[in-house]
């Protein structure tokens, strides 16, 4: 019998926030951790309670600085932690401190009590050009994650083996966050990670398509860089980040609805 949890607190970035997914009433995208709170709910019902304290832009360390505390305290017994991705796309990244960081984050989750899951960033050179660069420090990260998760109560979910999200149909059009299927396929990779039976294969690949004539992919690069490239590195620049003064879209540990 898998391990049941009554409640789930959600730590981390744009990843977990739930960026570029279905946007929720509230105007909140609803994300891959929204859609593991709803099937722990069907198994608990109204026992059930979840937050996500996750907000884009976040470097590890500002996650630990604001957010750690807060779930710490609310004492959950199943906590999500991703970080570090966006400490590895700023040039000049240190990775012993990122690892350092992120150790602390897990080591001071996992002293609650609660079953921590971390993640592996998926293999950005097998669909974006020009991040090689990033190869080295992903792979070291990854490294470390891994070993973590060799350790009693903590879990992984390995992104990085699962060809399927070099298909770009599983990334929005930035081409940094996922699109519905992507975060639908996490939320399966989370939901097995912890041992619940698997409802599809989410590391399959989806059906091939046509691919985009030549004309098209320039468009769509033109497009992108002008839409999304321009303005991330306007912002790094000026030292801004996406998510300056913004709240979690669930600071409370309450009922899932």
């Amino acid at each position: 019998m898998p391990t049941p949890y009554r409640s789930y607190v959600a730590v981390g970035d744009s990843f977990t926030e739930g960026m570029c997914d279905d946007l929720l009433p509230d105007g909140h995208y609803r994300g891959w951790a929204d859609r593991v709170a709803a099937a722990l709910a069907a198994e608990n019902g109204t026992n059930f309670r979840y937050a996500n304290l996750a907000v884009r832009g976040k470097l590890i360390g500002q996650i630990h600085d604001e957010q750690l505390a807060p779930a710490a305290a609310m004492g959950a017994e199943l906590v999500t932690l991703a970080g570090g991705l966006n400490d590895v796309l700023r040039p000049g990244c240190d990775i012993a401190t990122v690892e350092r960081q992120l150790g602390r984050c897990a080591a001071e989750l996992r002293a609650t009590g609660a079953t921590v899951m971390l993640f592996t960033s998926t293999d950005p050179t097998r669909r974006l050009a020009g991040s090689a660069r990033l190869l080295p420090a992903i792979l070291r990260l990854k490294a470390f994650v891994q070993e973590l998760g060799r350790q009693d109560g903590f879990a992984v979910v390995d992104l990085f083996s699962a060809p399927c999200f070099d298909d770009r149909r599983l990334w929005a059009e930035d081409r940094l966050h996922l699109s519905p299927e992507g975060h639908r396929r996490v939320a399966e990779g989370v939901l097995e990670a912890l041992g619940r039976p698997a409802a599809f294969d989410w590391r399959a690949p989806l059906p091939a398509a046509a691919p985009a004539g030549r004309a098209d992919r320039l468009r769509e690069d033109a497009r992108w860089l002008g839409t999304h490239v321009g303005p991330w590195i306007g912002r790094r620049l000026t030292g801004r980040s996406s998510g300056d003064g913004r709240p979690a879209k669930r600071p409370e540990l309450l009922p899932y609805r």
